[in-house]
């Protein structure tokens, strides 16, 4: 079954499950995953988009303005794909969710009046990746592998954050991804703050690299750090517990385990290396998908992981971060964002040998 086939199919699924008549679709990310990667927004920091997708007992429809239809239409196919649309001139109302929707029970991906709050079942949707976004995630990792690795090989003391932020962003945006999530620390920054927002502060000697990038809706995240001049050996040791505790997380990531039993073996991994508390500073990541977190796991998760899924994790030890995304696979797990022929640290878990990157020592 084609892919787009294959999520009406989904669609139709959990409408009966839930006893509903209609699907509106607010998120972007809903809407490029629905579309199999077509762009409803116009600023890219809003979570719902400029048009919004509804699914009703017998059609299926783009609800916009006049602005938008034609591009949509037309650059993002969505008048091949059969939608109907439904657009308002800019300045009026658009009655179309209202109309379409009266006598039906219906549900949304975002909170709205008389709908069934449906966000985390279309979140689980939006995880279970069909093979054809699993070519494409693929394509994905390399871009922002290949956009992390040239960026932080440019980074040089005396740089300010914001340069390193402009940097990694240009690299991304060339290759056709944007960076939806662009985080710089420098020095000091990168013990206080787990999200750092990139300042105008100058680097001295280490720097962190932070890139979640998006295209065709899909997400990929990866973090690399950097040191100028020797490492102290207090930094290498945390970098080497957080490769180990991300080692385990990658391990553990296999078909049919509980994300609570995942999570758990990681918090063991923690308190073996000496971090025990760590892991309640920052989240440690999750399934990724058209979000960069569709969902996170904690010791209480119920999610299952399945083939096809893409996870994040991102543990951190204060100082050291370890970051990539993988795409689960039914022998093994492929790490999409790795970078070709970069340092690493080897870690043995469950009898395989995993590796995880080394902080990038430059002297």
């Amino acid at each position: 079954m084609k892919e787009f086939d294959l999520k009406q199919e989904r669609i139709r699924a959990l409408l009966a499950e839930k006893n509903l008549d209609a699907l509106w679709l607010q998120r972007a990310s809903s809407f490029a995953w629905a579309t199999c990667g077509a762009a409803a927004y116009v600023n890219t920091a809003s979570t719902t988009g400029a048009a919004s997708l509804l699914i009703t007992p017998n059609a299926r429809y783009v609800i916009t303005t006049n602005i938008e239809a034609p591009r949509l239409a037309n650059e993002e196919r969505l008048a091949a794909q059969g939608w109907e649309f439904r657009a308002a001139s800019w300045h009026d109302a658009n009655p179309a969710i209202a109309d379409l929707t009266r006598g039906l029970r219906h549900g949304s991906d975002f909170p709205a009046p008389n709908a069934t709050d449906l966000s985390n079942e279309m979140a689980r949707l939006r995880a279970n990746l069909t093979p054809e976004e699993g070519t494409r995630v693929r394509a994905l990792g390399k871009s922002c592998a290949e956009a992390m690795n040239i960026a932080i090989r440019a980074v040089r003391p005396g740089q300010t954050e914001l340069e390193i932020a402009a940097r990694l962003g240009a690299e991304a945006q060339a290759r056709g991804v944007q960076p939806i999530v662009n985080l710089i620390a420098t020095d000091e920054r990168i013990f206080a703050y787990r999200h750092p927002l990139p300042t105008p502060k100058q680097l001295a000697k280490y720097a962190m690299l932070v890139l979640c990038g998006r295209a065709a809706g899909l997400v990929c995240s990866i973090t690399r750090l950097v040191y100028f001049g020797k490492l102290p050996d207090e930094i290498r040791r945390t970098m080497d517990a957080c490769a180990r505790i991300d080692a385990i997380f990658n391990a553990a990531t296999r078909p049919g385990k509980k994300l609570s039993a995942v999570f758990q073996r990681a918090v063991n991994e923690y308190a073996a290396t000496g971090f025990a508390d760590e892991w309640h500073l920052h989240h440690q990541g999750g399934a990724a998908g058209y979000e960069p977190r569709e969902y996170l796991g904690n010791p209480n998760s119920n999610d299952v992981v399945a083939v096809g899924q893409t996870y994040a994790w991102n543990p951190s030890v204060t100082g050291t971060k370890s970051e990539d995304t993988l795409l689960v696979g039914e022998k093994s797990n492929e790490v999409i964002s790795a970078i070709p022929g970069e340092q690493t640290i080897r870690v043995t878990v469950d009898g395989q040998t995993i590796e995880r990157p080394a902080i990038l020592e430059v002297t």
